[in-house]
């Protein structure tokens, strides 16, 4: 079976990816600040945003792709894709902003946690039933 879902949101991803990358080194060329956080919280938010996004989506999307493969609903595929990006900007939004928005990290967190368990469960249900 091929993946008709699961790459489009790889893309939107991949590009959000580049976009916290940018952002990283932009602060950094502005803080001169060239590794670590030099003991700037500005620079430790971006950081932390940049590898937050890098320490869940590619397991996320790689459970998504499976799911996808064994013949997941074309909606729920979807709906885990869609999850994961709403999830991921709402993350970025929160955690950069200097007076941190608590409500949309939690919020942030809960839809990638959401993506992440409901693509596993997706992946591994066939093999429990």
């Amino acid at each position: 079976m091929t993946l008709q879902v699961t790459p489009f949101y790889a893309a939107v991803l991949g590009l959000l990816f580049i976009r916290l990358s940018v952002g990283t080194l932009l602060l950094r060329r502005k803080l001169k600040i060239a590794i670590g956080d030099g003991g700037n919280p500005q620079m430790l938010r971006a950081m932390r945003v940049h590898a937050n996004f890098a320490e869940y989506v590619p397991l996320s999307l790689l459970l998504i792709a499976m799911f996808e493969m064994r013949g997941g609903q074309f909606w729920f595929v979807h709906a885990l894709g869609l999850c994961l990006v709403i999830g991921r900007l709402s993350h970025f939004y929160g955690v950069s902003q200097t007076t941190e928005r608590l409500a949309f990290r939690v919020f942030g967190m809960a839809m990638t946690f959401t993506a992440l368990g409901g693509a596993a469960l997706g992946v591994l249900i066939p093999y429990i039933f």
